[in-house]
């Protein structure tokens, strides 16, 4: 709460409280013991390696993921880089306690995670891991409104390590998300596609991956691919919110195996994504397979699809996909299991990598092309009921390409092959169909009403391209025509509105309004006049306080009070005790809750403090209407007779109090 006061003047006066509080943290630091010098045979500081900003479960959360040397109590220190003094973080930090455990022989060392929590809005943060006496350099990230529209980049397998050329790969890579966040720095998620590496405990290759400092600084949300899942480096070095790791999630159905696996979902802002392990999609190696996650995304969605605008899948293997692995057996598996769950649930858009090339399908619903009149690479399209949109990356590496393979005579529904007849080049699923070698990303914009998909070049056929630059393909790109930022696709998917007409409106944060006081009018002299003397005993004189007008606009609806205390009457040398005012308030114009405060009597009546000391005008409780009102009271001042003659003035100090 915040007072404010207003002494006697001869002009206006106004006076504002503001709302709401800011809490400010003291730390205090003790080091007991004196000097620098670290005891004889000490041991070296735990080396802190392979951090990554990982996704939360909303955009209040980020996770934090790392290796350690040693098997050592670590945490995350988190600060806003505004509080920072000279690089340094303040006592009283923040900090979040790391969970984890040993690695993998493979692996070596050990895995720590913590969740940031209780984020704000437009916040620049700074964080380091470790421990009071060995922390990892800073890094930052930054949070932006936590409603309404915003923009996130699907990327399609790194997969580094696959051209035989870690480094090549690496600086793919790291120019890809160069590329792309120079581009979109506002961009607030870097969704993956899977396939992080080449092979799954291959450290080396995971360092490569790992290397890019844009990986600290934008939250990465992991998916599992063929080429991760092999191992437990993929679960030791992402944290994932809200997963689940139970036995049918995995490939094997063994979470204690030497493998990884689980399903996990978040939502942010409009959007509830749901990230599932395709990997397990039979039941033949001991895994729930497509069954238990049909019955995880039907769940999840049951449960949480009504908290966002928008329904986003997210797995690596590839359904409706335009390469090499379009054809495979375990492909054709999955698109007859799944897209009929995925049209019934209302999903809006499924994100898929594993085929190195870019697709993005027709509307399809229940397994069939939704609409067949919706042309070849619509710009905008319209789902009715049940139709999906399916998106598959290309590399955003270039450590690996498929070419596009043909269609064949296999059926043009469900799980088959077939051509399209509007455009018999392509599979009968497919809209648009991408490879010319060079590296890209793809850019979603989720927006109140439309979703726009963008597949965007971050390369071109010069280096870095470790598959042309190997001589694995050629390039097909040409780089005046087609440069780095072009777009290859773009796509804009309309909500479905059904029969009758949806109304939509933005409503912004309300201002946080506002409690204050005024004195109503011109804060002139109250002159009580000449006091009545009665036969010596006593003399009194009465008025009316210039009226104070409250008002009230806060969302809070908190309580207020408006209360006033008086100073001893003086004239020269002479005085008398304010305890001698009394009052009786009331409420001259109604509004904000206002009510009248008790009545004070005079100390002549009551030997007691009248308005010696601080008495309530009026209040108002805790949930009240806004408004504004206007209080007055009446001035009742007794004086013993004994007083001498003279021309006396004092002070009212008025406070308001908020919370």
């Amino acid at each position: 709460m915040r007072p404010s006061t207003s002494a006697q003047a001869p002009g206006p006066v106004r006076r504002r409280v503001a709302t709401g509080a800011t809490a400010v943290f003291l730390g205090l630091a003790m080091a007991l013991g004196s000097g620098s010098a670290s005891p004889a045979g000490a041991a070296e500081p735990a080396a802190l390696t392979g951090i990554v900003l990982g996704v939360g479960a909303n955009e209040t959360q980020r996770t934090v993921t790392w290796y350690s040397s040693q098997d050592s109590a670590q945490k995350v220190q988190l600060v806003p880089t505004a509080q920072l003094v000279k690089g340094e973080f303040p006592a009283g930090t923040a900090t979040f306690d790391a969970l984890g455990g040993a690695n993998i022989a493979t692996s070596g060392g050990f895995n720590r995670r913590a969740t940031l929590t209780g984020l704000k809005e437009h916040t620049a943060y700074s964080y380091r891991v470790g421990t009071e006496d060995n922390w990892s350099p800073a890094y930052s990230f930054r949070t932006q409104d936590f409603k309404g529209d915003y923009d996130f980049l699907f990327l399609g397998d790194p997969q580094i390590g696959s051209s035989g050329n870690v480094a090549k790969d690496q600086a793919g890579w790291t120019d890809t998300l160069d590329v792309a966040l120079g581009a979109n720095p506002d961009a607030e998620l870097l969704v993956s596609g899977g396939d992080q590496v080449e092979t799954a405990n291959t450290e080396s290759q995971w360092n490569a991956f790992l290397a890019p400092d844009k990986l600290r600084q934008y939250p990465w949300a992991a998916t599992i691919g063929n080429h991760d899942v092999g191992g437990k480096a993929y679960e030791q070095h992402f944290s994932t919110p809200n997963t689940d790791r139970s036995g049918p999630l995995y490939s094997n159905g063994d979470p204690a195996s030497n493998t990884s696996g689980g399903n996990y979902w978040y939502i942010y802002k409009d959007v509830l994504f749901i990230d599932i392990n395709s990997n397990s999609y039979a039941t033949s190696q001991g895994g729930g397979g497509d069954a238990a996650h049909i019955d995880y995304v039907t769940d999840i969605i049951n449960k949480h699809g009504s908290e966002a605008k928008w329904k986003a899948l997210v797995y690596h293997h590839a359904i409706y996909s335009p390469a090499a692995h379009a054809k495979d057996g375990d492909a054709k598996v999955r698109r007859a299991d799944l897209p009929t769950t995925f049209s019934k649930l209302g999903v809006d858009l499924v994100l898929q990598g594993h085929d190195h090339a870019y697709s993005r399908s027709y509307l399809i619903k229940n397994g069939a092309k939704a609409d067949k009149d919706e042309k070849p690479a619509a710009a905008d399209v319209y789902p009715g009921p049940g139709g999906v949109l399916y998106i598959t990356a290309n590399s955003a590496s270039g450590s690996k390409y498929y070419d596009i393979t043909k269609p064949d005579n296999s059926g043009t529904s469900g799980a088959g092959n077939g051509a399209d007849p509007l455009n018999p080049d392509n599979y009968w699923y497919n809209s648009v169909q991408d490879q010319e070698h060079v590296r890209t990303y793809v850019k979603v914009q989720v927006r109140n009403d439309k979703l726009v998909v963008e597949n965007i070049r971050s390369g071109t056929c010069a280096a870095p391209n470790a598959s042309v630059e190997l001589g694995q393909v050629s390039c097909k790109n040409t780089p005046a025509g087609q440069p780095v930022g072009s777009v290859v696709d773009k796509v804009t998917v309309h909500p479905y509105h059904g029969t009758g007409q949806d109304l939509q409106v933005n409503v912004p944060d309300a201002a946080p309004g506002e409690f204050g006081w005024t004195i109503d009018g011109y804060n002139g002299l109250v002159d009580l006049g000449t006091a009545k003397d009665h036969n010596g005993d006593y003399f009194d004189a009465t008025g009316k306080i210039n009226p104070i007008v409250v008002s009230d606009s806060r969302r809070s609806l908190a309580p207020w009070s408006i209360s006033s205390s008086v100073s001893d009457f003086k004239d020269a040398g002479k005085s008398f005790s304010g305890a001698y005012l009394g009052w009786k308030p009331n409420v001259l114009q109604e509004g904000a809750g206002a009510r009248a405060s008790d009545s004070v009597s005079s100390a002549y009546d009551d030997n007691g403090t009248g308005l010696s000391v601080s008495r309530g005008l009026g209040w108002a409780a805790q949930g009240h209407p806004k408004g504004t009102a206007k209080l007055g009271a009446d001035l009742d001042l007794k004086i013993p007779g004994s007083v001498d003659k003279g021309a006396y003035r004092a002070t009212l100090t008025i406070t308001a109090l908020s919370s």
